[in-house]
Order: C-alpha cells, then sequence, then structure tokens
C-alpha cells in the first residue's frame, strides 16, 4: 500500500512535502519503526512522539504524522489529533478487519472479564474460532499473549484485529473500557454485539463526574447499529436493574435486549438459590426458560450470566448449549477464586476494586461462613482518590474483620492512600498493615476454622507497583504461602 493509499483515510490533512513511498507499517514506538514505516507521533504522559521524529526517520520512517512542526527529511502529514488520525489509519490499513468476524464487546465498571470469558466460553462450544481482547490477556484461537491495558491502543487493537483475521477467527469478544471509547481507540471497529453490566463509581481521576463516566461507556452504544445489515443485524445488551440501560437505551440505533432480575426484562432470573457450593437459578428466555446450576457463586454472578447468556442468544446460539456450557465454567482467575487448604478456611481471592464489588463480594461471602468474615483491602495510587474512604466503609460495614493495606501505590506514598481510607471510617475498627504480604499473613493467622479471608483488589495479577519498580506479587502465592505456615505450626 502506498502512502496516497494510506492517506484517503484522512480526507482533511496537510502534507509538506512531495512524496509517495510504499508503507511497510505503521508505527507509535519509534524503536520499533523500520524501513517503510509511517512514524506517529504521539504526545503521552511521560514522552512526546514528536521528539522521537528525527530519530525514526534515521530508522527508516517513509512519512511521519504529526500535530505540530518536525524538522525531518520525509513527508509530514499534519493533522489536529494524532491519536484520532491513528485509529482511522490503523483500521484503514488493516482493512477494517472486524468487518471479517463477529464482535461482541462488553462494557461495565465489574464483570467485564467474567462475563467475556462466559461468552468466549460458549462461542467455543458452539465451535466457533474465537479471539479475546481483555484486562488479563489476549487470545488469538489457543495463543495467549499477554496485555498492559483493558483495551490497547487502536494501533494494537487493528494489528491484533488483522492477525484474528488471518488465523480465521470468526467470532471474537473483548473488554471496552471508558478510557478506550473517550479517547477513541475503538474507532474502525465494527461491533455486532454491546454488552453493559453495571455502572457504578470508579476511574472519576479520569471522568471527573458519574455523567461523564456514563457517557464515556455509552459512546459504545451510539456508535452501534447506526447502519443497518438486514443480514447482520447490531444488538445492544442491557442490565435492566441498572439505570445507565436506560440512558444507552435510548442512545443506541441497534436493537435492544435486555436481562436482569429485579425489574421486567427479556431474558430474566428467579428462583434463585445461592449455596457454597455456587449457584442455581431458573433463566426466562424469549420461548423458553431453563433450569441452570452453576460453580459460580454469588447474585453477581447471576448477572454475568444472563449478560452472557444474553449476547450469546442474540448471536443465534442454542439457548440449550448455552445452558450446558454456563454450567461447565469452574471459575475465572482472580475472580471469586478460592485458594484450598486444609485448614477449614475459605480464602477468596477477588479484583474487587470498587466499592460496589466488594460489597458483592463480601455479601456473597457472608452467609456462607459460619464464623468471621475477614477482608484485606486497599486502593491504587494515582486513581480515584475519592472511592477511597468508600472501599473503606463497604470493608468495615460488610466484614467483621478489615484489614487497610496496599495495592499498587504506584507513585503516590501508600501511608496516604491509607490515610484516605481512613478517613471514611472514623471510629470503626480496623487494622492498618502497609505492607501487602504482612496484612495477607496476618489474617490468616489470625484465622480459624469456619472464617472467610477476603484478598481483594487484585485478583489475577502477578505484579505490585511501587514507585517506579514492578515486584512480582500473586495474592495467591502469598496466601498458600501463609497456609502451609498455619498447616506446618498446626502440625
Amino acid at each position: 500500500m502506498d502512502l496516497s493509499t494510506v492517506l484517503t483515510a484522512l480526507p482533511f490533512h496537510r502534507k509538506d512535502k512531495e512524496g509517495n513511498p510504499a508503507i511497510t507499517s505503521i508505527e507509535n514506538d519509534h524503536r520499533l519503526v523500520q524501513d517503510g514505516s509511517i512514524f506517529i507521533c504521539i504526545k503521552g504522559f511521560t514522552f512526546d512522539g514528536h521528539q522521537a521524529a528525527e530519530e525514526a526517520v534515521k530508522k527508516g520512517a517513509a512519512a511521519i504524522v504529526a500535530e505540530r512542526p518536525v524538522d525531518v527529511s520525509v513527508p509530514v502529514i499534519y493533522v489536529p489529533d494524532t491519536k484520532r488520525a491513528m485509529a482511522q489509519l490503523a483500521a484503514h490499513y488493516y482493512q477494517y478487519p472486524t468487518e471479517s468476524f463477529h464482535l461482541i464487546g462488553v462494557t461495565g465498571t465489574n464483570g467485564k472479564t467474567t462475563t467475556s470469558h462466559l461468552i468466549e466460553q460458549i462461542l467455543q462450544a458452539a465451535g466457533e474460532t474465537t479471539g479475546m481482547i481483555g484486562t488479563m490477556y489476549m487470545k488469538i484461537g489457543e495463543q495467549t499473549i499477554e496485555t498492559k491495558n483493558t483495551t490497547p491502543e487502536s494501533l494494537t487493537l487493528q494489528k491484533t484485529f488483522a492477525r484474528m483475521k488471518q488465523e480465521g477467527v470468526t467470532s471474537a469478544v473483548m473488554e471496552v473500557s471508558s478510557h478506550a471509547l473517550q479517547e477513541g481507540r475503538t474507532n474502525g471497529t465494527a461491533f455486532n454485539v454491546a454488552v453493559f453490566t453495571n455502572l457504578t463509581q470508579d476511574h472519576l481521576d479520569f471522568h471527573k463526574t458519574m455523567d461523564d463516566y456514563r457517557t464515556a461507556k455509552g459512546l459504545l452504544f451510539a456508535r452501534l447499529g447506526n447502519v443497518v445489515h438486514p443480514d447482520q443485524p447490531a444488538f445492544a445488551v442491557l442490565n435492566a436493574d441498572d439505570e445507565a440501560s436506560d440512558v444507552y437505551k435510548s442512545m443506541t440505533a441497534a436493537h435492544v435486549v435486555t436481562y436482569g432480575i429485579d425489574r421486567k426484562a427479556d431474558i430474566w432470573a428467579e428462583d434463585i438459590r445461592l449455596t457454597a457450593e455456587g449457584t442455581a437459578f431458573t433463566i426466562h428466555y424469549p420461548n423458553g426458560t431453563a433450569t441452570i446450576q452453576s460453580k459460580l457463586a454469588g447474585k453477581f454472578n447471576v448477572y454475568n450470566m444472563l449478560a452472557a447468556f444474553a449476547a450469546a442468544f442474540v448471536s443465534g446460539i442454542e439457548p440449550e448449549l448455552i445452558k450446558q456450557t454456563l454450567q461447565k465454567v469452574a471459575g475465572v482467575a482472580g475472580r471469586f477464586e478460592l485458594v484450598p487448604n486444609s485448614r477449614d478456611i475459605s480464602v477468596i481471592v477477588d479484583y474487587a476494586h470498587t466499592p460496589d464489588s466488594l460489597i458483592n463480594v463480601l455479601k456473597t461471602v457472608r452467609p456462607l461462613t459460619k464464623g468471621r468474615v475477614w477482608v484485606i483491602a486497599g486502593c491504587g495510587g494515582d486513581r480515584d482518590k475519592t472511592k477511597r474512604p468508600l472501599m473503606a466503609q463497604a470493608a468495615c460495614q460488610f466484614s467483621d474483620e478489615a484489614v487497610f493495606t496496599s495495592d499498587n501505590p504506584r507513585s503516590e506514598d501508600p501511608q496516604r492512600i491509607l490515610a484516605d481510607m481512613e478517613a471514611g471510617v472514623e471510629n470503626q475498627d480496623y487494622t492498618v498493615m502497609e505492607d501487602r504480604k504482612e496484612a495477607i499473613f496476618h489474617a490468616i493467622s489470625m484465622a480459624r476454622p469456619g472464617d472467610a479471608v477476603v484478598i481483594a483488589g487484585k485478583g489475577h495479577e502477578t505484579y505490585q507497583i511501587i514507585g517506579h519498580n514492578t515486584i512480582h506479587f500473586d495474592d495467591r502465592e502469598v496466601a498458600r504461602e501463609a497456609l502451609l505456615l498455619g498447616e506446618g505450626e498446626k502440625a
């Protein structure tokens, strides 16, 4: 593809030099530039790509895309917003790969990862070759690729979709974050189904207000179904029990299918029975009813299963196959994950990092626990500070023993983060231990048979970010170490 062909994706731009070189790749990291690359200058939080334009040319860049003047010997394409241009160029360069397979997007504050994994399992059971993009990793068929963000930058996203197309993927599911939607990372991506899980407080460091946060997630639905394909209709799958769904329903041109428990919905659950072994419920869907017995615990997982059922149902998968798959799924790493032990203590690792998700987990644990409920909770640094006292309140209100500790403090002082948490629970009982390993060891050593210990916040993560250092840290490994120590003392 030559430069002029690539630039048809940008009808309004200014080019400062003549030339129509062949283009071999698009890059936004100057270290990856090769002969024939277009290098896009992105101004980030810590580095401005414009400063690397000359270095990119030395490495072989055939053209530069920039927002402000750069002095180089190759054509420079000037645009008002290089991030926006990158999404448009990437989708065009890779020939709009998402038009070649069925794509389901999942957005919401909580439940995205579990819902996405459930959908993936159902698609695979239906014989689809699947792709997945999410918080934990990207997958193309059976190949797993590490990710840094829930939703990658637009260039990485389109490259990944192109690989999926090449590898014969027929259906894919991806978690879609509010950051990605607001920053336009999904521009040029064609969704067939968009799923909304719920909206509770998070990311107000970025979005500032809940209205802004709600609107950002609504962009997924506002862009859905605007082009009508009679043989490939678009569907918005909305949680009827969440008020934000009323807003999203008005924003989308797609067919709307609702799911829920408490309010009238197209697909709904009743007769819900929660036990230590999992969950059973009756699901009603258009022209049918089924009883599902799942290994997933908690009412919040009933919502996740309803969302997955609805997404699969509108994708044309038989209800009986959906039911069978939901009954087989044992769980998702770091989501209400039990750490086995011989001490009769329920140790649960969960990604819960918002007040609502923490409450949901603790409410699920409470009726299943004979003894005390312990919770180890923290809050990430350089993130929404307003939720810190709310996390502390949730921990104290819905547990018997709350231990506040570090999560990923990043560049913030861990003591400052803990002080913000403590401000929400004056005159309440709790323990503060800055060192996360020490906090986990403390709770497990103090727990007695019949107690439950919930280790919240990091879930599947295998690292901890302290300052500018990323160290290995896995809540599950630390919990097993603490449990083994206790078993040894018992012996």
